[in-house]
């Protein structure tokens, strides 16, 4: 009876600990799907090969994985399906660790996201992470005597269903509008001007060194303390520098926007004490083109207020040309890298409203 306690206890610790890892994986993924796309993508294009058959089910993959996960959390939580729940849990954790062993070894991708952008932790984390949820799913499965169920099975179905159904139609709206909570620098109210500095006393980067000289027409390798810098007897060869330790890197550093004479305009479009209105659309060939033809009136609304208007695009030259025929585009239409276009908005398009430097105003333009 004593040991059957300890076991309910222990199944029942475990069972929370599990379920609230699964639901909340599962909500922060919801709250911003597109970026859980993206992240698949990325992994997708890291493995290259058989993999990018599946570019296109992408969105389907990070919605099953979505929903996967929440359910899975649910049920847990309340002793649903218990039987089935618990292995499924297991055989889940077995995969992810041998996945995220994988990525920590490899490092495809900066980090894994599996809690989307609202906690970012490195590779190597991600790894003891599953390992020690696996530990957790193996205790639970080994854990025979205990309370196997709260509900009769057709209120457990409908659990399961209610679970489903409430995490995908969380999902549309945050497709259909944009995410409810931003977990990105480039949020409403943040100053992108304060986010690209970089603090006088920050850290810098750390190099490891190697400076190869010649002499009598044999090569040597030397620090910068010790290579023969007054002996002229020696002839440089070449430097080769290796990275040992990362500096500081801002929360912004990679946002630089290019005219079409090829000319950086960040600063100038950041420091406009009047309003400057961002088109954002990472890739002009996914652009939904009936809603890119109402930036003109975006357009001529903004000059007729004399503000400021520019679309920006991760596309080429040839899309460029190829979108302006199709929409009789007027604004000037930048470029900027793709990653950090889909970083600053999830949409396509996107409209983003800066004034010195502050982003006052973000929306998908389909609900404007």
């Amino acid at each position: 009876m004593k040991n059957s306690n300890y076991q309910s206890m222990l199944a029942c610790v475990l069972r929370i600990i599990l379920g609230s890892v699964f639901v909340f994986s599962g909500f922060v993924k919801a709250i911003d799907p597109l970026g859980t796309v993206y992240k698949i993508e990325d992994y997708l294009t890291a493995f290259g090969g058989f993999f990018n058959l599946f570019m296109p089910m992408a969105g389907v993959i990070a919605g099953v994985l979505i929903a996967v996960e929440f359910a899975l959390g649910v049920m847990l939580l309340l002793n649903v399906f218990t039987k089935w729940v618990k292995w499924l849990t297991l055989v889940f954790y077995i995969c992810m660790t041998i996945l995220t062993l994988y990525i920590a070894i490899e490092n495809p991708v900066s980090d894994c996201g599996c809690f989307g952008d609202a906690i970012v932790i490195s590779n190597w984390e991600t790894f003891w992470k599953n390992v020690i949820l696996l530990v957790c799913a193996i205790l639970l499965v080994s854990c025979k005597r205990y309370r196997q169920q709260f509900f009769v099975w057709p209120i457990e179905l409908a659990i399961l269903c209610i679970s489903i159904l409430s995490i995908g139609g969380f999902m549309a709206y945050s497709l259909q509008h944009l995410p409810i909570i931003d977990f990105r620098p480039y949020k409403i109210g943040n100053n992108l001007l304060e986010l690209m500095e970089y603090p006088e006393d920050a850290e810098p980067d750390v190099y490891d060194v190697t400076l190869v000289y010649a002499k009598d027409g044999v090569e040597y390798e030397f620090t910068q303390d010790n290579y023969p810098r007054n002996d002229s007897t020696w002839v440089f060869v070449s430097q080769n520098s290796k990275l040992v330790k990362q500096g500081y890197v801002p929360p912004i550093h990679d946002f630089e926007i290019i005219n079409s004479d090829y000319e950086e305009i960040t600063y100038d479009i950041l420091e406009s004490e009047t309003p400057v209105t961002l088109a954002i659309m990472y890739d002009l060939g996914k652009t939904d083109l009936e809603q890119a033809k109402r930036l003109n009136e975006l357009y001529a609304a903004c000059v007729e207020r004399g503000e400021l208007f520019y679309a920006v695009t991760g596309s080429g030259e040839d899309e460029i040309i190829s979108y302006e025929l199709q929409t009789n585009a007027e604004y000037p239409i930048c470029t900027c890298d793709p990653v950090t276009l889909k970083t600053i908005v999830r949409a396509n398009p996107g409209i983003v409203v800066v004034q010195q430097g502050v982003v006052i105003d973000k929306y998908n333009l389909r609900n404007r």
